[in-house]
Order: structure tokens, then C-alpha cells, then sequence
């Protein structure tokens, strides 16, 4: 048996070996493998690539933390000191003067760069989505250097806060006078859509079936891209626009579409056709952006592919509350259709044109009575959440979403809550950007339609962005370009969720 007390039985001192003849060590072991990070190491505060962040001075993050935000803020806290003054009872005036105190503390908040705090209990059903993303993620973290996209929506959620905890201003959108006089200057490419679109759609005489279907491909083509532009008009980018600068963003003449084909840099129309073509009576989903004009652009394409026989039902999701100045609430959703049939918004319209948007307005509030159009707003949409998350976080979503045969992403936001909001290559795959989306099964097949206004670029080629960045340094903010993107999804697998 061994002696453990003999000095032999100490431990071996440490070998030292000369090792001049092996090849030198090497630097940088996984560098290039780091990114994208495995699903496993994805998390709100880890995206597959780099996130933004407001402290990146190079990215339009910093701008947005740093000036849109205290500045949208701002032009938030005239509108309610306008509604203020506007009252006439003692106790509603109170209850909207602590809502102005509580705006002014989130203003203070970011411009000291607060550290982010939970979300006090106002009874939505978003709260504990909010709360444990904070808890488990972002304890610490302060404005400028959470993950830009959750920073941002942290911010709108707050002050949905100042108003939801009050007693007679719940529902007050400090937006909605924006959204409203927006779309009332922009009566020029309203009529463009209206005077074509009221009467429904039909075929030349005696069109044959290949002939209809020539038809159907051109209206879609030429659709896609009225419902894509329709996101110029952005109120959190181009809240001081001119009127002229609206009519030029709104443009939906032929010749104007067909010039701006070019700068679709990403271009999956002829495969979202491919799709969309074999379809009959099947079902399509919106996930809205902006409201207003480019809700009605929406709109407009949602009753074609429902006269055209390819969508017999439309799902169109919004928010329940006031979110990024001008996404599409409730409220807004009923505005448009009852301006439309019943307002007087524009005062220089012909007596044709007002009777051809009447018209319009009145067979898309009779798709809302047959069923044909629904309009939802589930919880999920208005959580710090990027859309990996759909299946984990808001699994009763996903499997509504499941249902669809397409489901149509609109805007920049929905883009960026998509792809994570990282710093991904241009040319990654959109399949691959958008992650379980795209993976999971039973995932449907999803499109994206984005006006490109924000850092994140994906499904573009990498020497498209590079020319783009060396010619045009602003391209990526400008709204100038655009994607058109679509995932086909795993439609049809068995929907499953981790226990």
C-alpha cells in the first residue's frame, strides 16, 4: 500500500517542456464564428449578431435616443397641454395634469439616461411580458445602452404608462391629431386609389383564363408596391412635412412605380406572385404599420385580393394602444373607414372623387360585417419582444398566425422586430434573419414590405451595400430603398412548443 506521508507522494512540481519545434500559437480563434450566436445563446440583450445600440455614435440608433425621442416627446406633451386646455372639469384637469408630470419624468428619464425600470401594473395584459423581459435581461441597463429596439419600445410603453394609470385619460393617443391631419393633406393620391379602385375589379370581355391571370399578376405587381411605398409617409421620421413633399411621397401613377422597381434592392415579387397566385379563397394576415395613408394603401391592396378571388379572408393586427407615433390603433382602424363614408376631410375633392372614396369606405365596412375583414390586436405586438420570440412568448399568436397562407410584415419597425434589429450582413438570407419565424414548425410563410430607414439591412447582396455605402452614406435611413422579402415558412408541419 502506498505511503502517502513518504515525501515521494508529493505532488509532482510542474513540467516545463520546450516546445521550439511545434508551430507557433495563433491569434483570433473564433472571430469569424462568433456571429451569428446559436439559438441557444440568442437572447433580448445577445441577438445573433451585435445589437445597436444608443451609444453607437455611428448608428441611427444614437440619433434616435439621443434627439427623435426627446423631440417626438415633446411635440407628445403640446398635444396633451392642447387637450388640456381644452377642459372644463376640475378632476379631468387634475387627472391630465399628472399625466403631463409623469410625461415629464420619462422626458427627464431620457435625457438623464435613466436606468429602466419596471413597468408599473395598469391592468394590461402586456405587463408580465414586460416585467420578466426586464427582470431576466435588462437589470441595470439604462436607455443608451439596452439593445436599441427594446430601448425604444421601453419608451413608448412608458408612456402609454403616464396615461393608463390614470382615472378618465386611459385611452388618450397623444398621436392621433398627427395621424388625422396627415392623412387629410394627403387627398391627392387618395383620389389616385379611390377613382380606380371603387368600382371592384373585372376582366376584359371575353378575357381568356390565361388572359385573367396576365391581369391578376400586373394588379398584384403593381399593388405590392402602392401598400410598400405607402410607408414613406412615417410620422416619427417626417413629422414636419410639407404638403408637396406628401404628394411626392405618395405618388401612385404608373410611371412613378416603375422608376421605383429599381430601388427594391431585396425583390421577391415574383416569388410572393408564384405564391399569392395559387391561392383561392384562402386567408392573408396584415401585421399593420403606419396608419392613415398608408393604412388605407393596406386597405386598397386587401380589397383586390379579395374581389380577385385569392383571399376570401383578411386578418389585419394592430396595436391596443398609442405605439412609434403613428402605428395603427383601434381607433385609427375605425377613423379611416367612417372618414371615408362620412367626413368631409377634403374640401377640394370633386364630387366624383368623394363619391367614388364613399363608395370604397362602405364595401370595406361590409367586409367587416360579413367576416371577411377582421381586425385584432393581441398584447404581444406592443412588448419589448423581437418576433424570435412569437412561439415562446405568445404561443396562442403563433399558432393563429399558422393559419394563414401569408402573412404580410409592414414597415421598418415590424422589419426590424423581425431580423432582431442586429447587425447581420447584408446578404444574409431573410429565411435565416428572422430565425424561428422562418424555422419553426408549422411557421407560415411570411413577407416583409419595408421602406429601408434604419441601420439593419438583410437579403440585399453585399456589393449592392457596399456601392451604397461608399455612394450614398445616408441610404439606409433615407427611406429612399426598399425590400420586398419572403420566408415560404413550413406551412402544413404540426405546430409544436417546447414543454
Amino acid at each position: 500500500m502506498a505511503d502517502r506521508s513518504h515525501p515521494s507522494a508529493k505532488p509532482a512540481a510542474r513540467t516545463v517542456l520546450n516546445l521550439g519545434n511545434l508551430p507557433p500559437k495563433r491569434q483570433g480563434f473564433g472571430a469569424n464564428g462568433l456571429y451569428p450566436r446559436t439559438p441557444s445563446r440568442v437572447d433580448p440583450n445577445n441577438p445573433p449578431w451585435p445589437a445597436y445600440r444608443g451609444y453607437h455614435e455611428y448608428s441611427f440608433a444614437h440619433e434616435t435616443m439621443g434627439k427623435r425621442l426627446p423631440t417626438i416627446l415633446g411635440k407628445a406633451v403640446d398635444d396633451v397641454v392642447k387637450t388640456l386646455n381644452e377642459q372644463y372639469e376640475e378632476e379631468k384637469i387634475v387627472d391630465l395634469s399628472q399625466c403631463i408630470e409623469r410625461m415629464q419624468q420619462l422626458m427627464s428619464d431620457l435625457n438623464n439616461n435613466a436606468k429602466l425600470r419596471p413597468i408599473v401594473d395598469d391592468g394590461e395584459g402586456d405587463i408580465p411580458l414586460w416585467n420578466k423581459e426586464i427582470a431576466k435581461f435588462f437589470r441595470g441597463k439604462d436607455f443608451m445602452n439596452a439593445p436599441w429596439l427594446f430601448a425604444e419600445a421601453y419608451k413608448y410603453r412608458r408612456l402609454h404608462e403616464c396615461f393608463s394609470i390614470s382615472k378618465y385619460w386611459k385611452d388618450y393617443d397623444v398621436f392621433f391629431r398627427q395621424k388625422c391631419d396627415t392623412f387629410s393633406r394627403s387627398g391627392t393620391a387618395v383620389f389616385e386609389l379611390s377613382t380606380r379602385f371603387a368600382i371592384p375589379f373585372s376582366y376584359e370581355p371575353n378575357a381568356t383564363e390565361a388572359e385573367k391571370l396576365k391581369a391578376r399578376e400586373l394588379v398584384f405587381h403593381e399593388l405590392t408596391q402602392v401598400c410598400l411605398w405607402g410607408n414613406a409617409t412615417d410620422l416619427s421620421l417626417l413629422i414636419n412635412m410639407t404638403e408637396e413633399d406628401i404628394k411626392n411621397l405618395q405618388s401612385t401613377g404608373g410611371e412613378h412605380l416603375a422608376a421605383t422597381e429599381k430601388n427594391i434592392l431585396g425583390n421577391h415579387l415574383n416569388r410572393m406572385w408564384k405564391l399569392v397566385s395559387s391561392m383561392k379563397n384562402g386567408r392573408i394576415d396584415f401585421v399593420l404599420d403606419n396608419a392613415g395613408f398608408e393604412l388605407y394603401c393596406d386597405c386598397v391592396y386587401a380589397d383586390w385580393l379579395v374581389q380577385a378571388g385569392i383571399a376570401s379572408e383578411i386578418h389585419f393586427h394592430g396595436k391596443r394602444f398609442a405605439w412609434f407615433v403613428s402605428d395603427v390603433t383601434r381607433k385609427d382602424w375605425d377613423w379611416l373607414l367612417n372618414s371615408m363614408v362620412y367626413g368631409s376631410l377634403f374640401p377640394h375633392g370633386t364630387d366624383a372623387e368623394l363619391a367614388s372614396l364613399k363608395q370604397m369606405g362602405q364595401r370595406w365596412k361590409e367586409y367587416e360585417k360579413q367576416g371577411k375583414w377582421v381586425y385584432e390586436q393581441h398584447p404581444f405586438w406592443c412588448t419589448g419582444y423581437t418576433f424570435w420570440s412569437i412561439s415562446t412568448e405568445a404561443p396562442d399568436l403563433f399558432l393563429h398566425l399558422a393559419g394563414s397562407d401569408l402573412v404580410l410584415f409592414k414597415g421598418d419597425l415590424n422589419h426590424r422586430k423581425l431580423t432582431y434589429d442586429c447587425q447581420a450582413p447584408s446578404q444574409t438570407p431573410f429565411d435565416i434573419a428572422i430565425g424561428p419565424l422562418a424555422s419553426d414548425d408549422g411557421a407560415p410563410p411570411v413577407a416583409s414590405l419595408r421602406t429601408i430607414k434604419s441601420d439593419v439591412v438583410v437579403g440585399v447582396p453585399q456589393e449592392v451595400a457596399d456601392r451604397l455605402d461608399s455612394e450614398e452614406p445616408g441610404w439606409r435611413i433615407s427611406g429612399k430603398y426598399a425590400v420586398v422579402l419572403l420566408s415560404d415558412g413550413l406551412k402544413g408541419l404540426p405546430v409544436k412548443f417546447d414543454k
